[in-house]
């Protein structure tokens, strides 16, 4: 399989679309509405409607991926099938944006399209990847950035480049915080690669800042300047803040010990492999430096962001190109094999909840099961008007809308956890008093002291019988 793979006919190309496509199609379109989509619903839904992030929508993910959720939010309501295949198109793009990369500029011997193999056989281990996240569609620019951070010439760099390739950083960091780590990646590159070390840097570090520049005066005229520095960059580079729409650890961090021990070994086998062009050994000095900044994005994120085993895909496809070169003599087949290994093993974990007694023997749960659940209590309240949900618990958002501006539990509780505070109150009821919503879900126990406080604005809520902490406004 893996000599097919190295030739770059259109004919590989076919046969590696059939084949990533029978591995993931039959779960994609059955998996539930995971944690991460569901933030992402609520924030198109309410971007639809004419509210602004950070503004109107207490929310801290990032405005790139705010801005992609409304956009498919215009075009479909609610529209998880275009979620599904949307991240399916990105990792296609990312594979083979990297595979023709690395065949342009001859970092290997060899030619073809192992790399996109590597990188979209090994992406299909976790469902993580089948959902759209703001991870993984930041993790497209990094991709788009490395081409421009590679020279074209002896020359060096063209200036445009440089900026283009801060920029796309930029872009990604704008989709998801961490991402703006791999700024040090572009430094390296220009370290190794530029003659005006410090010229090329600063076009690259200008190029970096310019789509916060450019964001952050949208924001500015909006109103909404102090809450994005707070809610998108302060919070994204708080590490005491944990992803709370990840899996939960005892399920992502072995999902990343398979590609993690397939790149130790690909790590192994490129320290014994000589490379006879200048370029060549320093680009793999660039992707040993690629590998260290994704390891740092990982642990800002603890391994539970949603689509964080992406960050592996790109070392491991470059290294793995010299893991799964020919050994000389009677051993060639070892590589053969050992594809066939990795190959048979992210089916079986894939679909580990399908094959009888594979589960168990794994002690792995599976991860569709992982996601929210609608709960059923809530169908008598019907979808007339949006939810409020004072707690943790989101899964009524599954089937209701949000009430805006509170879609952020953590977030929301700097207000309705400091009640004893004035300024908490009123800016509870700045933000509430011109559209209440129809229901509140109160998962804390704290109406009763908002009854109290705010008696024109929650003083009407009358609960809901049969349904302990649900409340219902009257029309």
């Amino acid at each position: 399989m893996l000599h097919f793979f190295k030739s770059s006919l259109p004919a590989q190309l076919l046969v590696l679309l059939v084949l990533v496509l029978a591995l993931r199609l039959p779960l994609l379109l059955g998996l539930p509405v995971s944690a991460a989509e569901l933030r992402l619903l609520l924030l198109g839904e309410g971007m639809r409607a004419g509210a602004w992030p950070y503004r109107d929508l207490y929310d801290s993910t990032a405005p790139l991926a705010a801005a992609a959720a409304g956009a498919l939010e215009f075009a479909w309501n609610r529209p998880v099938l275009l979620y599904r295949v949307g991240a399916l198109a990105i990792l296609l793009f990312q594979a083979l944006r990297l595979n023709n990369v690395l065949n342009r500029t001859d970092v290997h011997p060899e030619r073809g399209y192992l790399a996109a193999l590597t990188y979209l056989v090994v992406g299909s281990l976790t469902t993580q990847l089948d959902e759209l996240s703001p991870l993984l569609i930041g993790h497209t620019f990094i991709i788009l950035a490395l081409s421009a951070l590679l020279p074209t010439s002896r020359d060096g760099y063209d200036n445009r480049r440089l900026f283009r390739a801060g920029f796309l950083i930029g872009l990604a960091a704008l989709c998801y915080l961490p991402l703006g780590l791999f700024v040090v990646l572009g430094l390296f590159a220009v370290l190794i690669f530029a003659a005006n070390s410090f010229r090329s840097a600063l076009l690259l570090v200008c190029g970096f800042l310019s789509p916060y520049a450019l964001v952050a005066t949208v924001f500015l005229y909006v109103g909404a300047l102090p809450n994005f520095a707070h809610m998108h960059l302060q919070r994204g580079l708080n590490l005491s803040v944990a992803s709370v729409d990840g899996l939960p650890p005892a399920v992502a961090w072995p999902l990343l010990v398979g590609p993690a021990v397939l790149l130790l070994l690909a790590l192994v086998r490129t320290g014994s492999t000589a490379l006879g062009l200048v370029f060549q050994a320093k680009f793999r000095q660039l992707m040993l430096v690629w590998l260290l900044v994704a390891l740092a994005v990982l642990v800002v994120g603890r391994g539970l962001a949603p689509g964080s085993p992406v960050l592996l895909l790109p070392p491991l496809s470059y290294f793995g190109l010299f893991l799964w070169q020919k050994l000389p003599g009677r051993a060639g087949w070892a590589p053969e094999l050992l594809f066939l290994v990795v190959l048979g093993s992210v089916w079986a974990l894939r679909y580990r909840e399908l094959v009888p007694g594979l589960q168990g023997l794994l002690h792995l749960p599976a991860e569709s099961r992982l996601a929210p659940q609608p709960a059923p209590a809530y169908s008598r309240l019907g979808a007339s008007g949006p939810v409020l949900v004072l707690g943790p618990d989101r899964r009524p958002y599954l089937t209701h809308p949000a009430a805006r501006p509170y879609l952020d539990w953590p977030l929301a509780e700097q207000d309705f956890g400091h009640l004893n505070e004035y300024a908490a109150v009123v800016r509870i009821a700045a933000s509430l008093d011109g559209q209440p919503p129809a229901y509140v879900i109160d998962q804390r126990g704290l109406m009763p002291s908002l009854r109290y406080l705010l008696p024109g604005l929650f003083g009407r809520y009358e609960a809901v019988s049969g349904l302990p902490g649900v409340y219902q406004r009257p029309r």
